[in-house]
C-alpha cells in the first residue's frame, strides 16, 4: 500500500501493472476499488484533482433505497448491504435512519398509500402527523422567535407521511476521504493522485492508461468520471445524450434544538423518483403542485434535506440541464427552495454556504456501462443515484471478473 503523491515532472521509467485500474476517485470508483480489494485483486487508483471535489461530496448524502424501482432497486438494496459492510471496515459514518417522506395534502398521501400497498408490510410505513413528528424527533417547537411570542408549531401542516425503512444515511463531505484512507491503507492499493486520464490503449495485450506520469496497465480498467464521460470519450457521451445537470443546494445551521434523524422527503420528491412515479396517483399529485406551487416546478426541485452529524441542515434543490452548465446561480432558486423548507419545518433557517452541484443525467438510460475496448468499461450512473447505487453497481461489475 502507498499513497502516491506523484509530484510535478515525474515521470515513471516503467509502466505500472495492477489487475484492476480504476480512473475516478469519486464514491463509484471508490466503491468499485473497495469490491476488488475485497476479493484479491491489486488495484490502482487514478484521480486528476488533489482530491475528491465532484458529485461524491456535493449531494445529501441520502442512499434513497426505497424509491428505487427495477434494476435500480435491486442495485440499490445490493448497495445498501455493502454501504453497510465497507462503513464498518473503513470507519465512514453510515446510519440505518430511513427517511421520512412529508405528506401536506391528501393527494400526496395517496401516493404514499398505493406505495406502501405495491410493498412488503413494514418497508413503507404510513404515518399520522404524529406519527411524522415522532420520526422525526424534532425539538423545533421549543424554539421561541426573536421578539417573543409563541414558539413555531414542530412541522405544521401535516396529513401524514411515511417512513421508508430502508433508506440510508451517509455523511457526504467525509464518507470519500475516509473511504479513500482507508483503501490506501490496504495491500495492493496504490492512489494517485493529481493524475489525469490522457487516453486509452492496448498495450502487449493488456488495457492501459496513458497519463501525464506514464502509462498504468491493468487486466481490466474501469472510468468512472460521472458527468465527464464527454472528455474522454465524446461519441460515446454523444450516442448515450449525457448532460450536466446542474443543481443548487445549500447548508443551514443548525435550528435550537432540531435534531432530524432520517433523510427528510417532500411532495417534489415524490414527483422525481421512479417508486413514487410509477403510482397512478402520481398524475393527480403532479397536476396539483403545477398548480399551487408552480415556481417548484419551474426550477425543476426535489425539495428535500438532511441533517449532518455537525447538526447543520443541507438543502435542496433544483435541477437544470445543459451540455456545458454555466457556473452562476440564481439567488432566487435558493430562497425558493429555502422558504419551502422553512414552512415544512416550521422554523426559519440561517443559510451559511451554498454550492452548485454537478451530476450525470441521460434520457436514453439511468446507468452507463460499456466497454469502449477489450478490458476498458466506463461506468457512470446517468440519473442522479450515484451515491446510492455505487456498492451494487461495483459489486456487479467486479463480480464479472472471477
Amino acid at each position: 500500500m502507498n499513497i502516491q503523491p506523484s509530484p510535478s515532472g515525474a515521470n515513471p521509467a516503467t509502466a505500472s501493472r495492477s489487475d484492476v485500474v480504476i480512473v475516478g476517485a469519486g464514491i463509484v470508483g471508490l466503491a468499485h476499488a473497495a469490491h476488488a480489494v475485497a476479493n484479491g485483486l491489486s488495484v490502482t487508483i487514478l484521480e486528476r484533482d488533489h482530491r475528491a471535489v465532484g458529485a461524491s461530496i456535493r449531494n445529501f448524502g441520502h442512499c434513497c433505497v426505497t424509491a428505487q424501482s427495477g434494476e435500480l432497486y435491486e442495485l440499490a438494496q445490493t448497495s445498501r448491504k455493502y454501504w453497510l459492510e465497507f462503513a464498518a471496515l473503513a470507519g465512514f459514518w453510515a446510519v440505518e435512519s430511513g427517511a421520512v417522506v412529508l405528506a401536506r395534502t391528501e393527494a400526496e398521501m395517496d401516493v404514499l398509500r398505493e406505495l406502501s400497498a405495491a410493498r412488503e408490510e413494514g418497508q413503507v410505513e404510513l404515518l399520522s402527523p404524529d406519527g411524522v413528528r415522532s420520526r422525526l424527533c424534532s425539538g423545533a417547537g421549543s424554539t421561541v422567535p426573536d421578539g417573543g411570542g409563541a414558539a413555531p408549531a414542530p412541522w405544521p401542516a401535516l396529513v401524514g407521511g411515511a417512513f421508508l425503512r430502508d433508506d440510508l444515511r451517509v455523511d457526504p463531505r467525509t464518507t470519500v476521504a475516509t473511504l479513500a484512507a482507508w483503501l490506501a491503507r490496504q495491500a495492493g492499493v496504490d492512489i494517485h493522485w493529481n493524475t489525469a486520464a490522457l487516453g486509452f490503449e492496448d498495450s502487449a495485450g493488456q488495457p492501459t492508461v496513458r497519463t501525464p506520469r506514464g502509462d498504468f496497465l491493468g487486466k481490466q480498467v474501469f472510468v468512472c468520471v460521472g458527468h465527464d464521460v464527454d472528455y474522454l470519450f465524446p461519441s460515446l457521451a454523444e450516442e448515450h445524450r449525457i448532460e450536466r445537470c446542474a443543481l443548487q443546494m445549500s447548508r443551514a445551521a443548525q435550528p435550537p434544538g432540531l435534531k432530524i434523524d432520517p433523510a427528510v422527503l417532500t411532495a417534489t420528491s415524490m414527483l422525481r423518483y421512479p417508486a413514487f412515479m410509477e403510482m397512478p396517483a402520481a398524475a393527480a399529485l403532479r397536476a396539483e403542485v403545477e398548480q399551487d406551487r408552480p415556481e417548484l416546478m419551474d426550477i425543476g426541485a426535489n425539495v428535500m434535506f438532511t441533517q449532518r452529524p455537525d447538526g447543520t441542515l443541507i438543502l435542496g434543490d433544483s435541477h437544470h440541464y445543459h451540455r456545458t452548465a454555466a457556473p452562476f446561480m440564481d439567488e432566487t432558486v435558493t430562497t425558493i427552495l429555502s422558504k419551502d423548507i422553512e414552512k415544512a419545518i416550521g422554523t426559519p433557517l440561517d443559510v451559511i454556504e451554498r454550492w452548485q452541484g454537478i451530476y450525470a443525467s441521460s434520457s436514453v438510460a439511468p446507468i452507463l456501462v460499456r466497454e469502449t475496448q477489450p478490458g476498458i468499461t466506463v461506468v457512470s450512473v446517468t440519473s442522479g443515484v450515484g451515491m446510492t447505487l455505487s456498492f451494487g453497481l461495483a459489486h456487479r461489475n467486479i463480480s464479472q471478473l472471477y
